[in-house]
């Protein structure tokens, strides 16, 4: 089991940076890798990064590559994404999770088994 919390979340501008945090508590040394995901009003979940915990190699949706970073912390078993020159397209509910194994691909949200509530971000023009 893992519990999940992300925080971080706010209003702010385009260009704006937000650095969100997902705090991980349970059985997090075990898990294969780390994610984020969005999701806006209407759409579709889509995911952002990843990051195995184990060697920290990243992945990134085409859409934040080289302004987003995803990084971990183990001693604090915390993952951060930090998120800079922020776009109104960007406006979303990002939410982390954990998956215990590698049966799926990192972008793919049925390969994560726990889920955080999420946290709102909110990019104005």
């Amino acid at each position: 089991q893992a519990q999940l919390e992300e925080s971080g979340g706010g209003l702010v501008q385009a260009g704006d940076s937000l650095r969100l945090s997902c705090a991980a508590s349970g059985r997090i040394a075990s898990m294969y890798g780390m994610g984020w995901f969005r999701q806006a009003p209407g759409m579709e979940r889509e995911f952002v990064a990843a990051i195995r915990w184990s060697g920290g190699s990243t992945y990134y949706a085409d859409s934040v590559k080289g302004r987003f970073l995803i990084s971990r912390d183990n001693a604090k078993n915390t993952v951060y994404l930090q998120m800079n020159s922020l776009k109104p397209e960007d406006t979303a509910v990002y939410s982390c999770a954990a998956a215990r194994d590698n049966r799926g691909s990192f972008n793919y949200y049925r390969a994560y088994d726990y889920w955080g509530q999420g946290t709102q971000v909110t990019v104005s023009s």
